[in-house]
């Protein structure tokens, strides 16, 4: 069946998507133009806003998760680039994404301010807490 759900996130740094990638051992595949999902919509779940059924598995890039049945899809809709997937049955995909995309949003939030802070003359320190969340220390670079 297909479940497709949009990750609640505009992408604003393609280079920060990647590096959060790159963080949660996920592969980036530039340029390509579908990602795997069930492969056919059912219509037993509402499309995400403003995605239309012809839209589905198309896409600008996509992100492979190791393991994992399907696929996570870079797409624009409405003009604003952000992320596509089929949740239902993923094989694995939420496991390492996090339920609605919650790691790879998490992921992307702190390279993402990383790369801002670089710009604006600051350096980024990192730290994980017990519980998951991640604190960033921004300091003028001196």
């Amino acid at each position: 069946m297909s479940h497709i759900s949009q990750i609640e996130i505009e992408i604003k740094d393609i280079t920060a998507l990647k590096a959060a990638c790159t963080r949660l051992g996920l592969i980036w595949k530039e340029n390509q133009s579908s990602y795997r999902w069930y492969g056919r919509f059912m219509g037993d779940y509402p499309l995400p806003e403003n995605v239309k059924v012809g839209d589905l598995g198309k896409c600008l890039h996509a992100i492979d998760v190791p393991g994992a049945k399907y696929e996570v899809g870079v797409t624009k809709v409405n003009g604003k680039l952000t992320l596509l997937w089929d949740f239902y049955r993923a094989g694995g995909l939420e496991q390492v994404i996090g339920k609605n995309g919650g790691k790879l949003i998490q992921a992307y939030a702190v390279e993402a301010t990383k790369a801002q802070a670089r710009r604006a003359g600051m350096r980024a320190y990192e730290q994980q807490e017990q519980d998951g969340t991640i604190r960033l220390e921004l300091r003028r670079m001196e």
